[in-house]
């Protein structure tokens, strides 16, 4: 592969843009979250804190734990925030900044997604830890990339398109599988599902607060619809982009959310401190093993 031209791979001086991050500044090990706030509820556990870093709505703490070298770093919402944040963590890891080529030895990333989401199913409570088997994206993202088909869960997209009759004028779904390698450490633990994920936090998932929505009948088909024996069990804005990225580009990816609402019953978390810091305390023991 030649070298990627300037316009393309944009850095300032030997950081990435986006991110402002040096490659020895970034751990094999990253945990990603949405809310800048959330950072330090997962770097308060670190052993060590060696950086901290913020450009935009992209705060960064890299530190050790159990000790292996682990990054904490906030995406903001939605999936175009993970597309950047994840092709920029590929370039840290597997390009050399300076000639802008990519390094002989590519290295595999171990990238968790620790977010907040609404349940969809009338039986999981406030606060339970669901993971994200697979994720349906609704977003579109992934159509742009031309990617091998291997990462993709066709038969759940397929599947899922003709259950609820996906509206013509709405993105083509696709789908993917978390990493192998981490679903396994998850064990039994957590809840384990099929995660939505929407291009916007209202419309896009069927929340009328002022203006109609299009196609209200899909929501009322979600709750019904499995696959390889699992529901759809939440929705959130970003965990398709990161399987799909993630699988593409050769990194181990996998999401674990907090339930902090039911959108069947109409519940809703106002404060969620406590989870958050119990959800990090997990996923950091689970990330460096």
């Amino acid at each position: 592969m030649e070298a990627i031209k300037n316009s393309e791979l944009v850095t300032k001086g030997n950081c990435v843009y986006h991110l402002n991050l040096s490659p020895e500044e970034l751990g094999d090990n990253i945990i990603l979250v949405g809310d800048p706030n959330r950072v330090a509820h997962v770097s308060h556990n670190f052993d060590t804190l060696d950086v901290i870093k913020q450009n935009r709505e992209i705060v960064t703490h890299t530190g050790t734990f159990n000790n292996k070298r682990v990054t904490a770093m906030s995406t903001g919402m939605g999936t175009d925030n993970i597309d950047i944040v994840v092709n920029e963590l590929n370039i840290l890891a597997n390009f050399n900044l300076k000639t802008k080529e990519p390094n002989p030895e590519r290295k595999k990333l171990n990238i968790i997604r620790m977010g907040t989401c609404g349940a969809l199913q009338p039986e999981i409570p406030l606060g339970t830890f669901i993971v994200s088997q697979y994720s349906i994206g609704m977003d579109g993202l992934l159509n742009f990339y031309d990617v091998d088909d291997s990462i993709f869960e066709s038969m759940l997209a397929n599947s899922f398109s003709k259950a609820v009759d996906w509206g013509h004028l709405l993105p083509a779904v696709y789908a993917c599988k978390a990493s192998d390698e981490l679903l396994k450490r998850c064990g039994t633990e957590f809840y384990r599902g099929i995660t939505l994920t929407a291009p916007g936090f209202y419309g896009p998932q069927w929340r009328n607060v002022g203006l109609p929505v299009k196609y209200p009948e899909i929501f009322t088909k979600l709750q019904n619809f499995s696959y390889s024996r699992y529901k759809i069990t939440n929705m959130e804005m970003e965990t398709s982009a990161l399987y799909g990225l993630g699988q593409a580009l050769g990194h181990n990816t996998l999401t674990i959310c907090i339930a902090i609402a039911n959108r069947t019953t109409g519940e809703f978390i106002d404060s969620y401190f406590k989870p958050i810091r119990k959800l990090a305390e997990k996923v950091l023991t689970l990330i460096c093993k």
